[in-house]
């Protein structure tokens, strides 16, 4: 049985503290559940380089924005990591895009500090939609593969 594609959102790709984390251990533990799409993967160094070489650097990035679209519509589920004081704008558009077309989404959450209003991890918007889809924010990515783990099988 053909595992499900499954966008990872996050911004992770973006800081050589966690390029490691993401590409060591979050993108293994979820290959063994789904297929993972990488958007990290889908654009090159050298075509960021040739972009600023060219002065298109706005085209290239709407490029690389469409790119990630298309991942997202070709996927069946949606992950993303939603740490930080507030979580990514970019992760969280795409949390948001995913939910309109009806993909189930779900986010890790495990930093301590509170980014919404009570009783949600992080803004009420994107928590209800989360929940919405049929996911959930789980607090650390053991409890993340878990709920995966237990929705794919039943």
């Amino acid at each position: 049985m053909p595992r499900p594609r499954c966008y990872v959102a996050s911004p992770l790709g973006f800081s050589e503290t966690t390029r490691g984390w993401y590409a060591t251990e979050l993108l293994p533990a979820l290959a063994e559940l789904v297929e993972p799409v990488d958007p990290w993967a889908l654009s090159t160094a050298e075509e960021f380089e040739a972009a600023a070489a060219a002065g298109r650097q706005r085209a290239f990035a709407l490029e690389v924005g469409r790119r990630n679209a298309e991942a997202i519509r070709s996927s069946a589920l949606l992950v993303a990591h939603l740490d930080g004081q507030e979580p990514d704008s970019g992760t969280v558009v795409e949390v948001g895009y995913a939910c309109g077309l009806g993909l189930r989404c779900y986010g890790v959450r495990s930093d301590l500090r509170q980014a919404g209003e009570a009783g949600v991890p992080l803004n009420l918007q994107v928590a209800a939609l989360i929940e919405a889809s049929g996911g959930t924010i789980a607090p650390s990515t053991p409890a993340l593969l878990e709920r995966l783990r237990d929705d794919l099988a039943g």
